[in-house]
């Protein structure tokens, strides 16, 4: 009876050992959730099985982190009790926020203060700040007001912390905070032996690798349209970050004038020419998210310029009275088929 016993349970466990299903190295594995106040999704290919569940946590715990460093929503963060502070003497950070501000100032600098940190309270006073909508534009007095501690500048970093000039002068890491965490994110999965992925936060991205067929990762670059949802043009970045800025969605209008959300650090007001799409591919999705920015602000014929100055491969997307018109640095032509 024992030996029956025995061969039915090995019997049994062959059964279940036979069902149990076998992991596909070609089938991909998508994972997503919220963070920054927006959302991340994430699509790789691994060689070897993944525990989800443990990976899924590995990188809310990442996110969490760099939320609690530099998100302005959270009193405790590193950046809110900088801007908080009024005190003009060096304030600690974590390394992190160190890395991104380094990296802001850099572009700030490369870009003559067209890109900048310290915007918030110009943002604000435009309507497109977390104060909310305005109807009336600020006068000049109130923009000059504001600009006496507004200023890229009125910034000095430190080996391990930063200081302000300005007891008012605040920072704001929105325009290039999102590609840092995808740059974390796709760090973490090379790390875990992950080498084919696309993780995107908030619509800024970083792939590498290609699918298992052979076939390169595609990215859709939205058709810069008020209204609707389009695509502008299906592209292959290749082992890149990615990021586009817009300036045809968030806006308002008064007298018939429409004041973008863009604001040029360098007159304190919203910027007015055609230029409404950038797409920036950098071998760093946060380079490649301030850059995005930064390009949009310089406009269409500056911005092009500066691209093919300092080799950055960029699409710009200018809006005319037939439609849109497509233009590229000579860097981003390779990417073009």
């Amino acid at each position: 009876m024992k030996q029956i016993k025995l061969l039915w349970l090995v019997f049994g466990l062959a059964f279940f050992v036979s069902c149990a299903p076998v992991y596909d190295p070609n089938q991909s594995i998508f994972l997503q959730g919220k963070t920054m106040g927006t959302t991340y999704h994430i699509t790789f290919f691994s060689p070897t099985e993944v525990d989800k569940k443990a990976l899924q946590a590995d990188i809310d715990i990442l996110l969490e982190h760099i939320n609690d460093v530099m998100s302005t929503y959270r009193p405790k963060a590193d950046i809110s009790r900088f801007n908080t502070s009024d005190s003009t003497d060096k304030f600690s950070v974590h390394p992190d926020m160190l890395t991104v501000m380094q990296a802001s100032q850099k572009l700030s600098k490369e870009f003559e203060g067209g890109f900048d940190v310290t915007l918030g309270p110009l943002i604000n006073v435009w309507g497109f700040g977390p104060k909310g909508v305005v109807t009336k534009a600020p006068t000049d007095a109130e923009i000059k007001q504001l600009r006496t501690y507004v200023g890229f500048e009125k910034i000095t970093l430190y080996k391990d912390g930063l200081a302000k000039s300005h007891p008012k002068t605040r920072v704001s890491l929105s325009a290039i905070a999102k590609g840092y965490g995808v740059d974390r994110v796709a760090e973490l999965l090379a790390e875990k032996g992950i080498q084919n992925y696309l993780v995107e936060i908030g619509g800024e991205m970083r792939l590498s690798g290609k699918k298992p067929s052979g076939e390169s990762w595609k990215i859709a670059v939205e058709k810069p349209v008020a209204m609707d949802r389009a695509v502008q043009k299906i592209l292959e970045p290749g082992n890149n970050g990615v990021a586009t800025s817009g300036s045809y969605r968030n806006y308002f209008e008064e007298n018939g004038v429409r004041y973008s959300h863009t604001i040029d650090p360098r007159t304190g007001k919203p910027i007015t020419h055609n230029l409404v799409s950038v797409t920036v591919f950098h071998p760093s999705a946060m380079l490649a998210d301030g850059l995005a920015t930064a390009i949009t602000v310089l406009g269409p014929q500056e911005g092009l310029a500066f691209a093919n100055k300092h080799e950055y491969a960029v699409m710009l997307v200018t809006k005319t009275k037939d439609g849109f018109e497509e233009h590229y640095s000579k860097a981003f032509l390779p990417y073009v088929k």
